[in-house]
């Protein structure tokens, strides 16, 4: 009775269609879980994120669950996970992810995942950082540590998705450093990020872990731009 008239008010709807839930439907509706458009990275050593941080990263792996295109269905879950507060988006994201890394041998020995900060201005305008929940179910997936505070942000930046090459390139000269934490116990970490796009904040990020002496550095994210 409480669960209708909670449905009746309060609408369950899908995150990236707006059609409404079926009963055992979650965040996403079957129809568009088919449709999005998924990757497949993990299962190639060779993907399109090694290959754009090929020289300027060293990774050991690295993976994106889905395909981003501008007035698709992976842009309206993106736009609905960062400014419409729905971060069921990224625990959903994470998991599936996840359930599928935790069965590949080069990612077991992950020990501990690394959310891509916010500057704190943008977090606490935003109340939460995107990318938290989806990092919390990786690490949860892979038996690893989360560690959302190992790095911090310095300075705040544009968002980079809907700029041009040229101005994404030239804005993401964003500071991050190292944050309180040690992460020397560590061996291998998962630095994670919501959408790669030129893979300059990958880099800014993998160039304060490369920092640790003898620390292996793997990526993954929910989307990346084609």
């Amino acid at each position: 009775m409480v669960k209708n008239l909670l449905n009746l008010f309060f609408p369950r709807v899908c995150a990236a269609c707006n059609a409404y839930l079926g009963d055992k439907e979650q965040v996403i509706c079957t129809s568009c879980r088919h449709q999005l458009p998924v990757t497949d990275f993990h299962d190639d050593p060779e993907n399109i994120v090694m290959k754009r941080l090929y020289g300027r990263v060293k990774l050991e792996h690295a993976t994106a669950l889905l395909h981003f295109s501008k007035k698709g269905l992976v842009q309206e879950l993106m736009h609905n996970l960062k400014y419409r507060g729905q971060e069921q988006i990224g625990s959903i994201l994470g998991s599936w992810l996840g359930e599928e890394l935790k069965l590949i041998d080069r990612y077991k020995t992950i020990d501990v995942v690394v959310p891509v900060p916010l500057h704190p201005s943008k977090k606490r305008e935003r109340g939460y950082n995107q990318v938290d929940k989806f990092a919390k179910e990786l690490a949860k997936s892979l038996n690893a540590d989360f560690l959302p505070e190992a790095l911090i942000r310095e300075k705040a930046s544009a968002t980079q998705v809907f700029k041009n090459r040229l101005g994404r390139t030239s804005n993401m000269e964003s500071k991050f450093a190292e944050g309180h934490l040690n992460l020397s116990t560590y061996s291998h970490v998962l630095l994670v990020d919501d959408i790669i796009t030129t893979g300059s904040t990958i880099e800014s990020c993998a160039s304060i872990l490369n920092q640790q002496s003898n620390l292996k550095i793997s990526v993954a994210t929910m989307a990346i731009t084609d």
